[in-house]
């Protein structure tokens, strides 16, 4: 808690990105691999970000049900603006999406200013994750300035946060 009285819970957001179709057992591997490398479940698991053209992938939505956390999807402009901060740009990424990182640059979109890249991209035959340390009123700012895709969720990932102003 900061000195105002403000909760400074840190927690986790999974920034993801797949092939159309992609498998759930292979999203769901790849994602519980870098969130254990990234201390889950001692930190909280606050989002999944993704790029706004996945908003409605399968794989995406099903590891946001199963995690019970809201989905936040953001334009490939908006990643972009995050390129400075990734630590794995692909030209190849830019040239399929107009961005130069999904997984990466959503997770720090998502997670604010203060968020700290803490696993950066891994790779599974399907998709593509990244793990950022956030605070939660980050996470809960970004949520109220982007398509958040999965709301029903937003008290029970955010325990910690008073949400009501």
């Amino acid at each position: 808690m900061t000195m105002s009285g403000e909760t400074t819970e840190r927690g986790l957001v999974l920034g993801l990105g797949c092939r159309p179709g992609a498998s759930v057992a292979d999203v769901l591997d790849l994602a519980c691999a870098v969130l254990a490398d990234a201390g889950y479940p001692k930190l909280p698991l606050h989002a999944i970000a993704s790029l706004d053209a996945r908003a409605t992938e399968p794989a995406i939505l099903a590891l946001a049900d199963h995690f019970a956390v809201p989905l936040l999807t953001f334009d490939a402009v908006r990643l972009e603006t995050e390129t400075p901060r990734i630590a794995t740009p692909s030209p190849d990424v830019f040239r399929l999406t107009g961005c130069h990182s999904v997984a990466e640059a959503s997770a720090l979109a998502a997670a604010g200013i203060g968020g700290r890249l803490v696993v950066e991209k891994r790779t599974s035959r399907q998709a593509t994750a990244a793990v950022v340390e956030a605070e939660s009123k980050q996470v809960l700012a970004a949520m109220s300035s982007t398509g958040l895709v999965r709301s029903s969720q937003i008290e029970s990932s955010l325990p910690a946060l008073e949400l009501a102003g």
